[in-house]
């Protein structure tokens, strides 16, 4: 299931809150989402470089060990890219910080350009195997999806509807590990955060619109989710003066340099 105790990581998330090897002063650790994760840990060490008596430690693990963590007390805050926040998080206090595109990707070698919602599905539930059916060339689909737990498949099948992933379908368990396989793959098939693309991969057109900045602002691209930070609320102290932090100009700025949108 979806969000299944991912028991192990939270263990493991409570042993650094406990104070293993941290440095004096107030230490909060932050846990969850990958895709956020190297956008939190930029605006972690702005953070601290204005706050030094504040140690933050950034954990991956995906959207529902965030939500875990935050509810357990593992971590301070918890990170989700979801479109919509599960029951399990009813308890905590969600505050959105940025917004993020779903870049469907393929290896730069793939002469296609475009793939309409339909086919998307097609392709990640399987019934869509070569690439030939959908204008391509006559070459077998690999699809490389994230795990169960992540955000982002999580929200790519909320947003694509109607997936049941394909059994064949290569699991990962970051953006930055389906990047770098479809990289690898003439043949493959991904989604990541559209922050975190880069000239290893070729983003597709979704129903013939670019996943950009400017189309997500204007919502003509559809593969866009929030990214919450979660918190017991009312969130206080080092954790509130955080958040503020991302919420402010700067750290709006930072969210929207490195290639997200920020929250509003």
């Amino acid at each position: 299931m979806l969000f299944k105790k991912s028991l192990i990581l939270v263990i493991g998330l409570a042993l650094i809150v406990c104070g293993c090897g941290r440095r004096a002063g107030t230490s909060l650790t932050v846990a969850g989402s990958t895709a956020f994760q190297p956008f939190a840990e930029k605006l972690a060490e702005q953070f601290m470089a204005k706050r030094p008596a504040v140690n933050i430690t950034v954990q991956g693990g995906g959207s529902a060990l965030g939500i875990q963590a935050a509810r357990s007390g593992a971590a301070q805050i918890g990170m989700a890219d979801l479109v919509e926040l599960p029951p399990e998080a009813k308890e905590l206090l969600g505050v959105t910080v940025a917004r993020d595109g779903i870049a469907i990707i393929v290896n730069p070698a793939n002469t296609l350009t475009n793939l309409g919602l339909e086919q998307i599905r097609g392709i990640f539930q399987g019934t869509i195997k070569n690439w030939q059916e959908v204008g391509g060339a006559d070459h077998p689909v690999r699809v490389i999806s994230r795990e169960a737990g992540s955000g982002t498949r999580s929200s790519f099948e909320t947003i694509i509807g109607g997936i049941t992933l394909a059994n064949a379908a290569l699991i990962q368990d970051s953006n930055g590990t389906i990047r770098e396989t479809v990289a690898n793959d003439r043949d493959a098939v991904g989604y990541l955060s559209h922050g975190l693309l880069n000239a290893k991969v070729k983003a597709l057109r979704a129903n013939g619109v670019e996943c950009t900045e400017k189309e997500i602002v204007t919502g003509r691209y559809k593969l866009v989710r929030p990214v919450f930070l979660l918190v017991q609320p009312p969130p206080a102290g080092a954790v509130k003066d955080f958040i503020d932090y991302i919420l402010s100009g700067e750290g709006q700025e930072t969210i929207r340099q490195n290639g997200l949108l920020p929250a509003q």
